[in-house]
């Protein structure tokens, strides 16, 4: 086996196993000795390949939002109706986390419970997923008729509030303690609920 191939195996399985300490524990509770212990890696080739616990995690926050993006990408259908484009949304995303909870757990750290220390890092990992989801929603938008006096940045606005202020409720609810993956549930159950209401408001139209 050559040198390369060797090399790119190593880094296959130091992010194999770093993928599931990391998906499986916070950033906090996650430990460079558990991977190597599990997966069998000497440590040294660890810090060979990486300078430490920040550079593993955030190679592997990489990697779950641009496995995501691509899965949202790949599903998603041109805008059409904004209901059922957002579901659509949704569903996919629920679907990707059903069948990656390590990525799952991956997601949610970042969004719920960010490491302070590298949240910079994160929000520019971050970046095109949120990029993405942002030009969905506003062509999305492109297909409702919007209330007289609200454009389309006004509405796109409104979004992106939304979702800062919603999460920032759900980071706050993990400051204080509560079950992680309840508040996982949660967070995913409520989201489509309210985007809707966010759509078309709590009131029939008299």
């Amino acid at each position: 086996m050559k040198q390369q191939e060797r090399t790119q195996r190593t880094m296959q399985r130091i992010l194999a196993g770093a993928v599931e300490e990391f998906g499986t524990n916070s950033y906090e509770n996650a430990s460079i000795n558990t991977i190597c212990t599990k997966n069998k890696i000497a440590k040294g080739l660890v810090y060979h390949n990486f300078k430490g616990k920040d550079e593993l995690y955030l190679e592997c926050v990489r990697i779950c939002y641009e496995h995501l993006l691509d899965h949202l990408r790949g599903g998603m259908p041109a805008p059409q109706n904004a209901q059922a484009d957002l579901q659509k949304m949704m569903q996919l995303r629920q679907e990707f986390f059903e069948q990656n909870p390590h990525y799952s757990n991956i997601f949610f750290n970042t969004v719920l419970h960010p490491p302070r220390h590298l949240q910079k890092e994160i929000g520019e990992i971050r970046r095109p997923f949120e990029e993405f989801c942002t030009e969905y929603y506003r062509c999305a938008l492109q297909n409702l008729t919007l209330r007289e006096g609200i454009s389309a940045d006004t509405a796109l606005n409104c979004f992106v509030i939304f979702a800062e202020m919603f999460n920032g409720y759900f980071q706050a609810k993990t400051e204080s303690g509560s079950d992680y993956r309840s508040l996982i549930e949660d967070h995913e159950g409520k989201l489509c609920a309210l985007l809707d209401i966010l759509l078309y408001g709590i009131a029939c139209p008299l």
